[in-house]
């Protein structure tokens, strides 16, 4: 797993050191890594401290030299965090402590990664395939989709699909495969192989709708690992590589993305047991968790899938969730807008077109 700024795979490995090493082994290491950090570790992996450049200058400076050993000069209880926190909380730690590295450990202290500022700022590229869902028909946007599948409906004068590749791209996803049904040439038409807007786009022809998930049945290749996939008409600041990270940490076999919506009874409720008053509630909220229409799917999720067969995002879940399949939600509270009616769209376009986010 490759966390989105955090780097989880061999490389923080390559910047851990046992407390018996010399300065000179750090100052090598340093040299052979691109984290600027040497994570000084005990045989079991528990973090012991830190060793930036600013430290190894401040020992030369002390008197320290290249023999030393690199435990006396190290930072022992440098600022930590917990996996699973999220990017922004992250980056506003590593800003307000004027960190470049941050160490990542577990409940017991053992090392799990490493975010790097850099990353933080400029998400790394991420191999992980981006399936966006292109090929509903709009009937309730009509007339406004007779003529234009609803995916190039124009918002802040440019298609709401091409919001979408612009957010996934910008978060390092290169690789998309947008599902294709209604007007579909007009999609194919107008973003080509996505080589002008920065990704690499292939296709996929449904030769009839099959539904939110269907249509994944249809890729020629099975994904090798964890993919993402969106309906194709909604807009949202939702990060898609933390939405990836968190699927990969809970080890699910699915996560769906959720917003609470909130619901107000327009009436006093009257609470009762058989003919009996227990109590009032005057216009109780109710809130529940919907289905934000954004998901990550590990490949064994195809399994479920019947060749060519309609089949809506719901649907697979509860399948895999009937064959004891972990699958989960990820809570979201970035800005989130299904546009799915006219006044979805006009509201979109105004906020969009002045410049607000979504």
């Amino acid at each position: 797993m490759s966390e989105h700024g955090i780097n989880t795979t061999s490389g923080w490995k390559k910047s851990v050191l046992s407390s018996e090493v010399t300065l000179k082994d750090a100052i090598a290491n340093m040299n052979d890594t691109t984290a600027q950090i040497v994570l000084i570790a005990s045989s079991d992996g528990t973090l012991l401290g830190t060793l930036t450049d600013g430290d190894i200058r401040r020992g030369l400076l002390r008197g320290y030299n290249l023999d030393s050993p690199v435990l006396g000069l190290a930072n022992e209880a440098p600022v930590v965090v917990h996996p699973g926190l999220s990017h922004e909380a992250v980056l506003k730690l590593m800003q307000a402590n004027h960190l470049h590295q941050l160490p990542v450990v577990d409940v017991e202290r053992r090392i799990v990664g490493l975010h790097l500022l850099d990353e933080l700022m400029t998400p790394g590229e991420r191999p992980n395939l981006v399936v966006i869902m292109a090929g509903g028909m709009g009937v309730r946007l009509r007339p406004h989709t007779e003529a234009c599948p609803k995916p190039l409906l124009p918002v802040g004068g440019k298609p709401m699909l091409e919001h979408i590749i612009n957010r996934v791209r910008d978060d390092g996803f290169k690789r998309i495969v947008l599902a294709v049904h209604y007007l579909g040439y007009m999609i194919e038409e107008y973003f080509g192989d996505g080589s002008s807007f920065g990704v690499e786009i292939e296709y996929l022809r449904e030769e009839k709708p099959l539904g939110t998930a269907g249509a994944i049945g249809l890729l020629k290749k099975m994904p090798t690992e964890a993919f993402i996939v969106s309906n194709g008409d909604v807009l949202t600041d939702i990060r898609y590589g933390e939405l990836l990270d968190f699927h990969c940490h809970n080890a699910a076999l699915a996560t769906m993305a959720v917003r609470q919506h909130e619901w107000q009874h327009p009436f006093g409720v009257v609470r009762t047991q058989g003919v009996d008053i227990i109590g009032f509630e005057e216009k109780p909220i109710t809130r529940t968790h919907i289905n934000a229409g954004v998901y990550v799917l590990d490949p064994i999720a195809l399994n479920h899938l019947e060749q060519k067969a309609h089949c809506d995002m719901p649907t697979l879940f509860e399948r895999m969730k009937e064959a004891n399949n972990r699958t989960i939600v990820y809570p979201m509270h970035e800005p989130w807008l299904d546009v799915g009616r006219d006044e979805d769209l006009q509201r979109a376009r105004k906020e969009i077109g002045s410049g607000d986010k979504v």
